[in-house]
């Protein structure tokens, strides 16, 4: 498929991405002019679902247009501090962690309704990615390191978007969002997917637009995630959960 004819097909499928069900069944009853705000404070957990993955979308569909002729490849370098992206136990331990701040915490106070929220936005990114994944199943640079242009090669073929980067994103955007006005200083933590973008790509894991569109969507997860007034797994979970195991030492 020519260049001119791909920039044009995935500029009208973003387009149309504005008339999903989903979109549609949210603002159906709002005025025009408060689509913007129905987008940014999607009524559920499945509104906030469609709406990441319908960024995702289009953030692929740009990509698969012609963004990948950002991407090139690097030299490979699993060493020192790069060796913790050779394997997916960093964003697993991160938010293995979280998970025990948060039942120690539980959801009273703001720290632990913070990290409540986290975990939202971690499994809200974690969804949108993973849906993404099957539908562009594009190569990793691992599978074909000279050509960032192979997308739909099968369900084996999951680079765009990173997971471990949205993952990792989403988990450090609600505690930011939470504490930027009193400790500036909180921002020191998105060094951490900073650095997980540029292991990932070092690893050959990913190419520079996946990890790209990962921070994109996990952001855009904790974002949601910190909107809402009462984090989701938590009002799923036994009403002791609120106080937290600390209570009972």
């Amino acid at each position: 498929m020519g260049k001119q004819k791909r920039w044009l097909m995935s500029i009208l499928v973003v387009l149309s991405l504005s008339g999903l069900p989903g979109a549609e069944a949210r603002t159906a009853t709002a005025p025009h002019n408060d689509i913007a705000e129905a987008f940014a404070h999607p009524s559920s957990a499945l509104g906030a679902v469609g709406d990441t993955t319908a960024v995702g979308i289009a953030l692929g569909l740009l990509d698969y247009g012609g963004l990948y002729h950002l991407d090139h490849p690097v030299s490979q370098d699993t060493h020192g501090v790069y060796a913790i992206a050779k394997t997916p136990n960093f964003p697993f331990e991160l938010i293995t962690l979280t998970l025990g701040a948060a039942l120690w915490e539980g959801g009273q106070s703001r720290l632990g309704h913070t990290l409540w929220q986290s975990l939202d936005a971690a499994a809200l990114a974690g969804v949108s990615t993973q849906i993404l994944k099957f539908t562009f199943q594009r190569n990793r640079p691992s599978q074909s390191p000279n050509n960032p242009n192979l997308w739909f090669q099968g369900l084996h073929s999951q680079s765009f978007p990173s997971g471990d980067v949205s993952s990792i994103t989403a988990l450090v955007t609600p505690l930011i969002l939470t504490y930027q006005r009193r400790d500036p200083e909180i921002w020191a933590l998105a060094a951490v997917p900073a650095f997980d973008m540029v292991a990932r790509v070092r690893a050959h894991g990913h190419w520079e637009t996946d990890v790209a569109a990962g921070a994109i969507i996990g952001a855009l997860s904790g974002y949601y995630a910190h909107q809402r007034h009462n984090p989701f797994i938590l009002s799923l979970l036994p009403q002791g959960a609120y106080v937290g195991l600390h209570a009972a030492f």
